[in-house]
C-alpha cells in the first residue's frame, strides 16, 4: 500500500527509509541488489556510533540517518551522515530514562518528510526540526498542555504524517497536530494509549489511522479523529505494542503475554468480523511482516521461550518455527528475511513458508538488540539498547 498524495510530499530517494516500518509502513523494502551472503568475517562495518540508551530505530533520507537515545536523563535526536556516521547535528532536551523493568530510554523513531523531521518522546514532547540543521521549527509538550495521561511505559509510537497532519498515539485513540505549526487539530479521550505506531489504511476513499490503545485496536478518521471501528483487545498490562498488519480488507492483530493473534475482516459501516483467532503468534514488541501471504515475526515474550515463526495469513496455520532465534527484530527486502537476534546475531534467509534456511550469519553487535534494523541504499543500520550503532556495507561489489 502506497500513501501517495495522502502524506506531505517528500524528496526522499526511492531507496530511502524515511520513517518507522519503511516507505509503505509494512516492514518490507523494495531495495534489490544488496549482498545477502558474505565471508566468515561478516559484512564490513562502514562506521560505528554511540547515541545513548534506547530502542529507537532509524529514519534514512537524503544521505542522512536520524535516530534517538538517552544519556543522563537527557534525550537526544541525532542526525548522522549516512556515509561516515559523522554527527551533523543533535537536539537534546530533558527526559527521564524511564527504566521501569527494562533499560529505558527512547522508543519512538523520527519521521522525515521533505525538509522536516518530526519526533516524539515517551513523555509527550513533540518536535518539528529542520532536517538540514536541526533548528527547532516548533515544539509541544502535548501531554501536559492537553492533560493526557502517560501510559505505564510512556508513549512509544512514532509520528505518522497523513492527510497533512502529524498523528501520534497520545490519548486513548490519538492526537493530530498541524505539521507547519504544531497546532492541535483533534485529540482523543484522556485514557491510556497503547504502544504501537499509528498505521494508515484507506476505506471508501477516506484515510484512517489505526491505533493500539490499552484496551482495543481502534480506527479513526485521519482528518477528524472520529472513530470508524473498534475491536476490543485486552492484553496483560495494557501492552498492545505491535503494529497491526493491513492486507486489503483484512487487519491482523497480535500481542504478547500469551494473548495471541486475530485476523479481522473490516467492511465499511460494519463491525470487524473475526476470520480466525489463535495463540499461534504472540508479538510482544515488534509487529509481524507480511510477505507472499505469510507473516514472519518473533513469537513469545522476552522473559519466556520464544521463536521466529512463519504463519499463513489466510488460515493462521504455522508453517515453521525456529526456537534457536531469540526475540529480536526483522525486515524483508528482495524476498529475504533480515533478522537481528536479541543478542546481536545478524541472519539472512529466504522469506519462504517452506522453511528457514539461512544463507549468511554474523555477530554484528553485543548487548540487547530489540530494535528493527533498517536497510537503505545498500547500508544496514543496527543498534542495541546501550545505543551502540553499526552501519554495515551490504552494497553489491
Amino acid at each position: 500500500m502506497t500513501l501517495g498524495l495522502a502524506v506531505v510530499a517528500t524528496a526522499a530517494r526511492a531507496a530511502d527509509w524515511p520513517h518507522w516500518r519503511g516507505p509503505d509502513y509494512n516492514g518490507v523494502s523494495t531495495e534489490t541488489g544488496w549482498r545477502g551472503a558474505w565471508s566468515a568475517d561478516g559484512p564490513p562495518a562502514l562506521w560505528k556510533a554511540s547515541v545513548g540508551t534506547g530502542f529507537s530505530s532509524f529514519a534514512v533520507a537524503g544521505g542522512k540517518v536520524f535516530t534517538m537515545g538517552n544519556l543522563e536523563n537527557t534525550d537526544t535526536i541525532y542526525c548522522l551522515e549516512a556515509d561516515t556516521g559523522k554527527v551533523l547535528w543533535r537536539h537534546s532536551y530533558p527526559a527521564d530514562l524511564g527504566d521501569k523493568f527494562f533499560e529505558g530510554g527512547t522508543t519512538g523513531t523520527p519521521t522525515v518528510v521533505g525538509d522536516r523531521v518530526f519526533a516524539a518522546s515517551r513523555w509527550g514532547d513533540v518536535f518539528c526540526l529542520e532536517a538540514a540543521t536541526g533548528k527547532v521549527v516548533w515544539q509541544r509538550q502535548a501531554q501536559k498542555e492537553l492533560g493526557l495521561r502517560v501510559p505505564s511505559w510512556g508513549f512509544s509510537g512514532s509520528p505518522l504524517l497523513l492527510e497533512n497532519l502529524v498523528i501520534l498515539n497520545i490519548g486513548e485513540t490519538g492526537l493530530a497536530l498541524r505539521p507547519g505549526t504544531g497546532e492541535t487539530v483533534w485529540q482523543s479521550a484522556d485514557d491510556d494509549a497503547g504502544y504501537s505506531t499509528p498505521v494508515p489504511l484507506q476505506r471508501d476513499g477516506k484515510w484512517l489511522a489505526l491505533f493500539g490503545s490499552a484496551k482495543a485496536y481502534v480506527a479513526v478518521d485521519a482528518l477528524t479523529g472520529r472513530e470508524a471501528w473498534r475491536f476490543r483487545w485486552l492484553t496483560q498490562y495494557g501492552v498492545n505494542a505491535a503494529d497491526p498488519v493491513v492486507a486489503g480488507d483484512q487487519v491482523f492483530i497480535a500481542s504478547g503475554y500469551s494473548k495471541g493473534s486475530v485476523l479481522l475482516r473490516v467492511k465499511a459501516g460494519a463491525e470487524p468480523e473475526v476470520v480466525w483467532k489463535s495463540k499461534v503468534l504472540r508479538t510482544q514488541i515488534n509487529g509481524a511482516v507480511l510477505f507472499g501471504g505469510h507473516l514472519y515475526a518473533a513469537d513469545g515474550d522476552t522473559s519466556d521461550k520464544h521463536a521466529l515463526k512463519c504463519v499463513e495469513l489466510a488460515t493462521g496455520t504455522e508453517k515453521w518455527a525456529v526456537p534457536e532465534n531469540t526475540v529480536g527484530a526483522l525486515l524483508i527486502a528482495d524476498g529475504k528475511l533480515i533478522v537481528l537476534g536479541e543478542k546481536g546475531e545478524l541472519v539472512v534467509a529466504p522469506a519462504s513458508p517452506e522453511g528457514f534456511q539461512p544463507t549468511a550469519r554474523a555477530q554484528v553487535l553485543g548487548g540487547k538488540c530489540w530494535t528493527v534494523p533498517v536497510l537503505a541504499n545498500g547500508r544496514l543500520y543496527c543498534r542495541n539498547s546501550r545505543g551502540d550503532v553499526v552501519c554495515l556495507d551490504l552494497r553489491a561489489k
